[in-house]
């Protein structure tokens, strides 16, 4: 026990570490988390008492870091009105699709011009088609634009990318691993996804009354222990449902948005939200050994590529149907590329298939590129915005 306490201390002071250096060079520190995280495991040395591939202790990481995603998604399902995304109800739907399906024909597009057989094409432009909700919501934090106007609609498109996944998922499943699924199974599992998402928005609408009763604790210590045990049960519950644990944490989140309480919930997030968040993307990058990551680099640099372009145009598409800027329908664009923990989902179910081993390198670099460079992207969006007005000169009258 003393060794595993003393590994994870090890780890989380270099997260501190880097983490100063960050934000003493005023950037967002999920990239340097992920270096760090490949920079060690289990290729690392141990010099002296420091065992830097973290051998023992890389479950207990990988569980904190799970946790930082659950509280990432309920500190940004806090941040919005579900009356305001309702009421964004068919511009979630429009910019939802033409998101999903802009990126799984490209996807599929460029696994046929990449020479990959047909599973591992589908799995690919399965990959391309799903955004990691962990990291868009640290970008959102980072950057304090969970207020600005594109922001409910990115949330609605998250939410439409979660249910493209669970069908995916329910699909490949049965296809790769026997067992297929039937039509009708299918239409189930997907109807009680939706009927769990929904049911969250009713108790957002009209259960506010009965949570303001319930959450009135005057005493702090028990408020939070109702909090958050609550959070980690709906989080688990979510995820027997075939809703992701990540997607049940935001809908809690919107659940309590209503309530006269959400102010108070937020401040006691906060400190857990930015330390567990910061561990899952160390976590993350613990699990990527670059020395296996040569023969995929250049298909991976195109596919990134590809993401890049389709999705600044399909945030450009969705923004301007819901009636929004140049401005904001670029942010759109540029935040939702990021890729992560769903891409990896997704890639594992390939590999567990026994499909070709190139994939598995091949998943490490895309989402690799996409995670350091997505929110460098989304940070400097304004100068990204600048350069195509001048292009398309959007503003002159």
């Amino acid at each position: 026990m003393e060794n595993l306490v003393f590994q994870v201390g090890t780890a989380l002071l270099l997260i501190a570490i880097v983490s100063m250096l960050a934000a003493k060079l005023k950037l967002s520190n999920i990239p340097f988390l992920i270096v760090l995280g490949m920079l060690l495991g289990s290729h690392a040395p141990t010099i002296g008492i420091f065992d830097f591939s973290f051998s023992a202790s890389k479950e207990i990481i990988d569980f904190l870091g799970k946790i930082g995603v659950l509280f990432l998604l309920f500190y940004l399902g806090l941040e919005f009105s579900v009356r305001k995304l309702i009421s964004l109800g068919n511009k979630i739907v429009f910019g939802g699709t033409v998101y999903v399906f802009s990126n799984f024909l490209l996807g599929l597009a460029f696994g046929i011009l990449a020479g990959f057989p047909l599973y591992e094409t589908l799995i690919i432009s399965g990959m391309m088609s799903v955004s990691s909700t962990a990291m868009v919501a640290k970008v959102l934090i980072d950057l304090k634009r969970t207020g600005n106007s594109e922001t409910e609609l990115i949330l609605g498109m998250i939410l439409f990318d979660d249910i493209f996944l669970a069908v995916f998922l329910s699909i490949m499943s049965g296809v790769l691993l026997g067992g297929a699924t039937s039509l009708g199974g299918l239409i189930i599992s997907v109807a009680i996804s939706l009927g769990y998402m929904l049911l969250f928005f009713l108790i957002a609408r009209k259960g506010t009354p009965f949570l303001n009763k319930f959450l009135n604790i005057s005493s702090s210590e028990v408020f939070v222990i109702v909090i958050f045990s609550s959070l980690f049960f709906v989080a688990g519950f979510s995820e027997n449902l075939h809703v992701a644990e990540a997607i049940g944490a935001l809908l809690f989140g919107l659940a309590l948005s209503e309530t006269e309480h959400v102010k108070r919930i937020a401040h006691n997030v906060v400190p857990f939200r930015d330390f567990f968040g910061a561990v899952f993307f160390f976590s993350f990058g613990l699990g990527i050994d670059p020395r296996t990551l040569g023969g995929a680099v250049w298909i991976a640099l195109a596919g990134a590529l590809i993401t890049i372009i389709v999705n600044l145009v399909s945030g450009m598409i969705a923004g301007k149907n819901a009636g929004l800027s140049h401005k904001a329908s670029t942010n759109i664009g540029l935040t939702i590329m990021v890729r992560g923990e769903f891409t990896i989902i997704v890639a594992n179910l390939g590999i567990a298939a026994g499909l070709m081993p190139l994939l598995k390198s091949f998943t490490a670099v895309y989402v690799l590129i996409l995670a350091i460079v997505g929110p460098l992207i989304a940070k400097e969006s304004k100068h990204i915005y600048n350069g195509l007005n001048k292009l398309f000169k959007w503003n002159q009258a």
